[in-house]
C-alpha cells in the first residue's frame, strides 16, 4: 500500500467539490449502512428530484446546507485497498479564501474543479496560485459537469489549453487533467463510457496511484527541536521531527542560532535507543557536552541554513484588519515564535493576474510582497530550499488572529553574534542596544521597537550617531550596565572599549546601553551611580536616568 496522501478539493462556488468527494466516497462502499440510509432520505428533499446528492456527506454544517455551498473546510479521512487519504473540501467563495489556503498549508497534492461550461474562471486562477504559494507541488484540474456539455471532446480541449496556459504562467509542475461528472459518476471511481475517447485514468485510481515525492532538493540534515526532555538532572534531549537527512550516533551537528557543535551521543525513537534516525521520525537526540539549545532552535548538519534579522516573504493577508507597515507581529517559523515588525509592502499582487500593483496597505485575501524585520536572529531559510523553516504565520499580539500566512522568498543573514555582542575588544564583550529603533505605531497605540543595525564594532571603528530615533553626540560614553563595560566615542570612533573597573569620568555626556541619558556630572556621581544600581527598581531609573535627551519615539510607516 502507498502511503498518505493529503489532497485538497477548490473551485468555484457549485464547481462540485463536495459532490465530488461524496460520490468517491459512496462509490468506493467507504460509508456505514446508517450513512448511506441518511443519505438516502436526505437526498429525497434536496435539489436533485430525489437523486443521491453526494454533496450532503461533506456539507454538513447547517449554514452551508442552507446556502448551497461550503463555507467551512471539511476534511474527511478514508481507505481504499491501496492507499489511505485525507482531503480537505474548501470553500469557493473568495470571500473564504482564507479558509481555502487554511486547506492548502496541510496537502500535498491539489484537486482544483472547473465548470465544463464556463471554463478557466477567476477563482480557478486565484486557488491556483494560492496552492502554488502553500507549496502545493501536485495539480489536478478536474474538469467536472461533462454531462452539462454533452461530454463534448473538443469542448474538454478548449478548457485543456485553458489550464496548460494558466500552468505555464504560474509554472505549475506535475499537472493532471481529468474530464468528469461527479454527479453522474463518470470518470470519478470507474472510466466513463460517455468518454470513451479519453484514453486516461478515472480520479481515484490516479490519487491511488500518484507517488508524491516529497525528497525535493533539500539538502542535509536539520530538525527544529519542538522540546527540550529534562525528566531529572542527568538527561538532557532535544526533541522534534527530522525534517530532511539522516544522522547517526556519533555525528558531528551544529546547534542555530548559537552555531555551537556538539556530537551526538544518543538517538531515541519514542523509548527505543537507536542508531540512526531518517526524514520523518521524531525523535530524541542527546549530546556529548552541554549547548545553548530551546525550543525554536534547530539543530543541523552537512547544510547551510542562515541565522535571519530580515525576511523578503510573500503572503497571503487573512486579516479582517487591513495590513498597515510598522505594526508589530508574532511570527511563527518552524518551531519559533518571536516578535518581528511588517515593515516594507514592496508590491501587491494582482491575486488573478499576477500584476504587481505599488500599494500603502492590503485588506483581506490580498497577496503581497512584504518586508519583517525580526527582533532578534532566528534560524530561516527560504521555502525552496528548506520548506519547514520557510513558511511562516504572523498572529497579531492582540487580538490573538492569524494575520497572515506565507513563504519566504529571500533571507537577510546576521552575524551570528549580533545580539550577544555589538562592541568588542578581546575577551570584553557588550550589546549596543543603544542602535535599537523606537516608533510608535498608530494603528495598535503602542510603541515598538526594532533593532536597524547589525554590526560588531571595535576600537578604532565609526558607529552610527543618527538614525530615524536617536542621535547621539560625537563625543559621549556608553555604561553597559548588563555586561559590566564601557565604551568611549570620541569624533564619532570607538576609542576604547574597557571594564567599569577601569573607567573613569571624563567631563562628556553618559548614557547606559539603550541610548538614555544616565545624569552624572563628576567621578563622585558615577561611582554612586554604580553603587545604586537596581534593575529591578523602576525608582533608581527614575533618579539617574532621562529618555528623550538623544531619543525619540518616531512614526511608524515610513520605509524603515
Amino acid at each position: 500500500m502507498k502511503g498518505l496522501l493529503k489532497f485538497i478539493t477548490c473551485g468555484s462556488v457549485d464547481d462540485g467539490k463536495s459532490t465530488l468527494i461524496g460520490h468517491i466516497l459512496y462509490d468506493a462502499k467507504l460509508l456505514y449502512a446508517d450513512q448511506e440510509k441518511a443519505l438516502a432520505l436526505d437526498s429525497k428533499v434536496g435539489s436533485r428530484g430525489g437523486k443521491i446528492d453526494y454533496s450532503l456527506l461533506l456539507d454538513g454544517l447547517m449554514a452551508e446546507r442552507e446556502q448551497g455551498i461550503t463555507i467551512d473546510v471539511a476534511y474527511r479521512y478514508f481507505t481504499t485497498q491501496k492507499r489511505s487519504f485525507i482531503v480537505a473540501d474548501t470553500p469557493g467563495h473568495e470571500e473564504y479564501t482564507r479558509n481555502m489556503a487554511v486547506g492548502a498549508s496541510f496537502a500535498d497534492l491539489a484537486v482544483i474543479l472547473v465548470d465544463a461550461s464556463q471554463g478557466v474562471l477567476v477563482q480557478t486562477r486565484r486557488h491556483a496560485r494560492i496552492c502554488s504559494l502553500m507549496g502545493i507541488r501536485y495539480f489536478v484540474f478536474a474538469v467536472n459537469k461533462m454531462d452539462l456539455v454533452g461530454y463534448s471532446l473538443s469542448r474538454f480541449r478548449e478548457i485543456e489549453k485553458q489550464i496548460e496556459t494558466l500552468s505555464k504562467e504560474l509554472s505549475l509542475a506535475n499537472v493532471k487533467i481529468i474530464p468528469l461528472s461527479a454527479t453522474e459518476g463518470d470518470n470519478v471511481t470507474v472510466t466513463s463510457k460517455n468518454m470513451d475517447r479519453y484514453k486516461g485514468e478515472p480520479l481515484l485510481t490516479y490519487l491511488e496511484n500518484v507517488d508524491i515525492d516529497e525528497d525535493e532538493t533539500e539538502d542535509g540534515f536539520y530538525m527544529p527541536v519542538q522540546r527540550v526532555c529534562r525528566p531529572d538532572h542527568t538527561f538532557r534531549g532535544f526533541q522534534g521531527q527530522i525534517e530532511s537527512g539522516s544522522i547517526y550516533a556519533g555525528d558531528e551537528i551544529t546547534a542555530l542560532p548559537s552555531g555551537e557543535k556538539a556530537h551526538i551521543n544518543t538517538i531515541y525513537v519514542t523509548d527505543r535507543k537507536v542508531s540512526e534516525a531518517h526524514r520523518g521520525q521524531p525523535v530524541t537526540i542527546t549530546l556529548d557536552r552541554e549547548v545553548d539549545v530551546s525550543r525554536g532552535c534547530v539543530l543541523t548538519k552537512d547544510t547551510d541554513i542562515p541565522v535571519c534579522g530580515r525576511l523578503r516573504v510573500s503572503l497571503l493577508w487573512m486579516d479582517d484588519e487591513p495590513l498597515v507597515t510598522g505594526k508589530e507581529y508574532l511570527v511563527k517559523l518552524g518551531t519559533k515564535t518571536i516578535t518581528g515588525i511588517l515593515t516594507k509592502i514592496h508590491h501587491a499582487v494582482d491575486v488573478n493576474t499576477g500584476e504587481k500593483m505599488a500599494v500603502q496597505t492590503l485588506s483581506k485575501n490580498g497577496l503581497a510582497v512584504c518586508e519583517i524585520s525580526l527582533a532578534e536572529g532566528i534560524t530561516a531559510d527560504t521555502f525552496k530550499n528548506h520548506k519547514t523553516l520557510g513558511e511562516f504565520i504572523l498572529i497579531d499580539r492582540v487580538t490573538n488572529m492569524t494575520s497572515a500566512c506565507g513563504v519566504v522568498l529571500e533571507t537577510k543573514r546576521q552575524a551570528q553574534q549580533t545580539n550577544k555582542a555589538s562592541f568588542v575588544n578581546g575577551d570584553i564583550k557588550a550589546r549596543g542596544d543603544i542602535f535599537e529603533e523606537f516608533f510608535y505605531d498608530t494603528s495598535s497605540l503602542s510603541v515598538l521597537k526594532y533593532r536597524s543595525v547589525h554590526e560588531t564594532y571595535t576600537i578604532g571603528d565609526t558607529i552610527p550617531l543618527t538614525g530615524e530615533s536617536y542621535s547621539y553626540p560625537e563625543n559621549f560614553d556608553i555604561l553597559v550596565l548588563r555586561d559590566n563595560t564601557a565604551v568611549t566615542v570620541r569624533s564619532g570612533k570607538i576609542a576604547q572599549i574597557i571594564s567599569f573597573d577601569e573607567y573613569t569620568y571624563t567631563g562628556v555626556p553618559v548614557v547606559n546601553g539603550r541610548g538614555f541619558e544616565i545624569l552624572v556630572f563628576s567621578q563622585e556621581d558615577v561611582k554612586r551611580f554604580f553603587a545604586e544600581y537596581d534593575p529591578e527598581d523602576p525608582e533608581f531609573f527614575r533618579r539617574h536616568m532621562k529618555f528623550d535627551t538623544y531619543r525619540k519615539v518616531a512614526f511608524s510607516g515610513s520605509d524603515k
